[in-house]
């Protein structure tokens, strides 16, 4: 039985706070881009330990770093005059007996996942790979092959829904932006892309920053005009999503008298200098949300077995998204959970949830909540094999 806090949510509820802010970092952010690394890299050790062990063995490789390189950018053109570096690292399992090799794995799984993401980045050519993978602690390694995996961390993990119309807004215009249909009309369009939306009382304000690429840009004033279209775009998707009145900004830095705009050659910041790291980017809702319970952890790479910073963040998400969809009159529903290291996965430190019900429906409601919650820890190594199978956005 698991031991659950559940009561109603104190306070506000963040739509009816007067100000929100919430920011999103697109698919080619560098912070971004070493997330789904670090992810891929996992997913590829994953699959490899299960078709020679039978089993997932230990491994975290969620330290990695993008360092941003240099460019020479053209109207029409330019050139990387340094290379971007990709640095993996984090602790594995080596199996000497047999014939793995985990840095091999880890840089081909980096160079796949690049260059399923971007569209102009030459990723034989332009970026340089290395491999910094340690073997873990043996103490470590023993937690995760227990029958019901140990935790191998004490952490917590976040979650809560249903997302506010600024959150949603936010998260879908950036996926909007970067959807291969989209793409396909507005080429120009680079795969860094970030958003952040501002909410003050009824009137919302979203600051877009976009890396155009270079190649479909013909001088300055052909880059003012892509801009402005992009920004009606983006005005007209806003109107689809909310009543509210939406003010929108793109690439505020630029100063086109002076020759400064962002225009690269790949799509991406990290050509010239922008640095990513695994964690600096987007929670597992695909969003930065400072005006909401959250956890810092750094989600991708770690493994989906035992690490419970990973698994719990994904768990405490999955509760809150089907409390709400099981029982719309949930206003808002935060939940938290927490391990101890060494304890069982499934039976973590504590649980608790918050929702917004008034009383009479709260107490009609708090045993199938209560239900709810145990029917996903039981589930927890399902959990693990779909994040396995990447059936999961993580960031």
């Amino acid at each position: 039985m698991l031991n659950a806090r559940i009561k109603r949510l104190a306070g506000k509820r963040v739509s009816d706070l007067d100000s929100e802010l919430v920011e999103r970092k697109g698919v080619g952010h560098p912070d971004s881009l070493m997330d789904g690394i670090a992810e891929r890299v996992s997913n590829e050790l994953c699959e490899t330990y299960l078709n020679t062990e039978g089993c997932v063995l230990h491994h975290n490789v969620d330290k990695g770093l993008i360092v941003g390189g240099e460019a020479n950018v053209l109207f029409k053109g330019g050139k990387i005059t340094k290379k971007i570096e990709v640095i993996v690292a984090g602790r594995v399992t080596r199996l000497n007996s047999r014939k793995i090799n985990v840095d091999e794995i880890a840089i081909d799984a980096a160079k796949k996942y690049l260059k399923d993401k971007t569209r102009f980045l030459d990723v034989e050519n332009e970026v340089i790979f290395t491999s910094k993978l340690s073997r873990g602690s043996t103490e470590l390694r023993r937690l995760i092959e227990e029958r019901v995996p140990l935790a191998n961390d004490t952490a917590f993990g976040i979650g809560f829904a249903p997302l506010s119309e600024t959150e949603r807004l936010v998260l879908q215009l950036e996926k909007y932006l970067n959807a291969a249909d989209y793409k396909k009309g507005t080429p120009s369009v680079g795969e860094d892309i970030k958003v952040m939306g501002l909410r003050e009382d009824q009137d919302i304000s979203l600051t877009v920053a976009i890396a155009f690429v270079s190649k479909f840009i013909e001088n300055a004033q052909n880059y003012s005009e892509l801009k402005e279209g992009v920004r009606e775009d983006i005005a007209r998707f806003a109107k689809k999503l909310t009543g509210k009145e939406v003010e929108v900004s793109v690439n505020t830095g630029d100063d086109v008298k002076e020759g400064s705009i962002y225009m690269t050659k790949t799509g991406l910041s990290c050509e010239s200098g922008d640095d990513g790291c695994v964690g600096r980017g987007n929670r597992v809702n695909g969003l930065i949300t400072p005006f909401r319970h959250m956890s810092l952890e750094a989600v991708a790479g770690k493994n989906p077995v035992n690490h419970v910073g990973k698994i719990y963040n994904i768990l405490a998400m999955e509760i809150a998204n089907d409390a709400v969809s099981e029982y719309p009159e949930i206003k808002e529903c935060n939940v938290s959970i927490v391990s101890q290291i060494g304890r069982r996965i499934d039976e973590p430190r504590s649980f608790r949830m918050e929702v917004g019900l008034s009383p009479i429906e709260f107490k009609s409601m708090e045993n199938r909540l209560r239900r709810i919650s145990e029917w996903h820890i039981e589930k927890i190594g399902k959990l693990s094999e779909d994040v396995i199978k990447g059936k999961y956005e993580l960031f």
